[in-house]
């Protein structure tokens, strides 16, 4: 029993799959490496590819000179890295996005008739991919900015899930602290029935609106993200709207008020 292979479509089929993995390692890694040499990369490891599978060699030799020598060398030519982390780190996305590649195109291999559906389907895994990898990412920095907040008023003490949110710049004129926005279910939830302490309303701008914010102070704040810091008589401002839909926070910390962390 022997397969036919033709070498031509061999090289042209691994030089795009090799090109989109290298593609995606580089966006994701940021790695500053310059689109000539990516596609070089590519050409080096289809080129290894073809030596290793015309090879006479029994199935075991080619299989650890693919994977220890011509993944390897692909890495090493087409993505700028220094050092064995970086080689390390490049192998394991290598191979989690070759795994993540290959399902979808076996998913669709009965569906594909023609070669320039094979590489449609390739490329929209890739954007897939890089996208979904990209949407992690920002998840998982925004669970990173996400603390719990305990805020101690005449009414007792309350806990609440707090943003750090970097494009908080607010500030009260009157007081000349920085402002943190609360919820404003919550901060009924804060006050209860009781008068709010220094109430008072400071300006505040947005796109395209001006408008002005009920703002009042607190007797203490802790804000328990990498270490616990107490914050006395903090002021808050009350959101208009509900400042997370889906409820994971309820308030939106000025970065100042944590010394500028």
């Amino acid at each position: 029993m022997y397969y036919e292979v033709y070498i031509d479509v061999l090289f042209l089929e691994n030089f795009m799959m090799d090109s989109l993995l290298l593609l995606a390692i580089h966006t994701i890694r940021k790695s500053g490496t310059t689109h000539r040499r990516i596609f070089g990369g590519s050409a080096v490891g289809s080129v290894l590819t073809c030596i290793v599978i015309s090879l006479p060699l029994p199935g075991t030799v080619k299989f650890l000179l693919y994977h220890m020598l011509v993944n390897t060398v692909m890495l090493k030519t087409g993505i700028k890295m220094k050092g064995i982390k970086a080689l390390f780190k490049n192998i394991c996305l290598l191979y989690l996005f070759s795994f993540l590649f290959g399902g979808v195109l076996h998913f669709f291999r009965p569906y594909m008739r023609t070669a320039s559906l094979f590489f449609f389907v390739a490329a929209g895994s890739y954007c897939l991919l890089v996208k979904g990898w990209e949407m992690l990412r920002k998840m998982e920095r925004k669970q990173k900015n996400i603390c719990k907040v305990i805020v101690q008023t005449d009414t007792g003490e309350h806990e609440f899930k707090a943003l750090l949110d970097t494009g908080n710049t607010l500030e009260d004129p009157v007081t000349g602290k920085s402002v943190s926005i609360i919820d404003k279910e919550a901060a009924r939830k804060l006050c209860g029935e009781e008068p709010l302490k220094g109430f008072h309303y400071i300006p505040y701008r947005c796109v395209g609106k001006e408008s002005v914010m009920p703002a009042f102070q607190i007797d203490k704040m802790c804000i328990c993200a990498e270490e616990e810091k107490w914050v006395s008589n903090p002021v808050l401002g009350i959101g208009e709207e509900r400042i997370d839909k889906q409820d994971e926070y309820q308030m939106l910390l000025n970065p100042d008020i944590l010394g500028g962390i």
